[in-house]
């Protein structure tokens, strides 16, 4: 249920309707966008058709939110999400968000080696695994603490933010000491613990969409996180089941004006995971951009024959840099801009 405020609405007019959806035993997020101020209301449904909401003063119209993801959806917010991931980096509203790296954080030497070379390509966000979810048990796991140690002291060496993902509920409060961006792997888009978990901290979640999950359940996904009181959510397109064994997974770039119908959430492409091949990537990036993605996810490595993690499916350097370069040229044809971290 969305309550949409009369727009003369005094902040005393709105602190009592806020008092009395608490007093009838429901939770309330506030919204104050460009065009409307909302409040949306959780709670039972049927206790909410019930509820006397229009009768209070300042109230304006009381909506019902028909989709069952709420919060995320276009009725609750029209204008589309713009989250500050900092060093002046932001993602949505023609905001791009490059994110760029190794798969897995493998020593200090390495990874700033990498990171120097992605931000000078136009990079704005580095990644690194510190936790590595692997199919097999005997696979290099991720270096743990000492991993996010040298994420986070790369990251502030060169003010950009950075991204790792967390695996485990219990690994929340760790990886938040370290982190600007929680990413929640495929394999975890429907660890509902692990959603509320991270949905209790105040970073931005880069969630990405489950290898057989549809639209509706990757926003249900992010109704979870929402719903606990973070809002700053980024949804995630890397891959999806396919029976055509010739790439990783299929890449639904639909996904992209197919989400811009329903949700105000931003949304990113990993042409890496998608595709699985080095080759592929360059398109499938420039057609992201065409397709009016909010930022693209690839990974890098100086090395990839050595790489722990992915190698086969890493640019060097010298790709990724040419890659941003056409990047950076079709952005600019579409009105979108390429934040550019704090200088060093």
């Amino acid at each position: 249920m969305i309550i949409v405020l009369k727009q003369n609405s005094t902040d005393k007019q709105i602190q009592h309707i806020l008092d009395k959806i608490e007093e009838m035993g429901f939770r309330h997020d506030l919204s104050r966008g460009e065009k409307r101020t909302v409040i949306g209301i959780i709670g039972e449904e049927d206790k909410l058709r019930e509820a006397p909401l229009k009768a209070i003063p300042g109230v304006d119209k009381v909506v019902p939110v028909l989709k069952p993801y709420k919060m995320a959806s276009l009725e609750y917010q029209e204008e589309p999400s713009v989250f500050d991931l900092g060093f002046g980096v932001k993602v949505g509203g023609g905001n791009l968000m490059m994110i760029a790296g190794p798969c897995a954080i493998e020593g200090k030497d390495i990874l700033h080696e990498i990171a120097v070379a992605v931000k000078a390509s136009g990079a704005n966000v580095l990644r690194g695994g510190a936790f590595k979810p692997r199919t097999s048990p005997y696979s290099f796991q991720g270096m743990g603490e000492e991993g996010l140690k040298i994420l986070q002291e790369i990251g502030h060496e060169l003010q950009m933010p950075v991204v790792t993902e967390v695996m485990d509920p219990r690994q929340v409060e760790l990886i938040d000491k370290y982190t600007d961006i929680f990413q929640i792997g495929a394999r975890n888009m429907q660890n509902f613990n692990l959603l509320k978990e991270v949905g209790s901290t105040k970073r931005p979640v880069l969630l990405k969409r489950g290898m057989s999950a549809t639209v509706v359940d990757l926003l249900m996904s992010a109704e979870y996180i929402i719903s606990q009181g973070n809002k700053e959510v980024i949804l995630c397109e890397r891959g999806i089941r396919s029976f055509d064994p010739s790439t990783r997974n299929l890449l639904d770039l639909a996904i992209v004006p197919n989400l811009r119908c329903l949700s105000h959430l931003p949304i990113i492409i990993d042409p890496s995971h998608a595709t699985g091949r080095p080759e592929l990537i360059p398109a499938m990036s420039l057609a992201s951009i065409a397709a009016g993605t909010d930022g693209v996810h690839i990974e890098v490595h100086s090395n990839p024959e050595m790489a722990k993690s992915d190698g086969p499916q890493a640019l060097l350097p010298e790709q990724f840099d040419e890659v941003m370069k056409q990047m950076k040229q079709m952005a600019e044809m579409l009105g979108k801009t390429i934040p550019t971290p704090a200088s060093t």
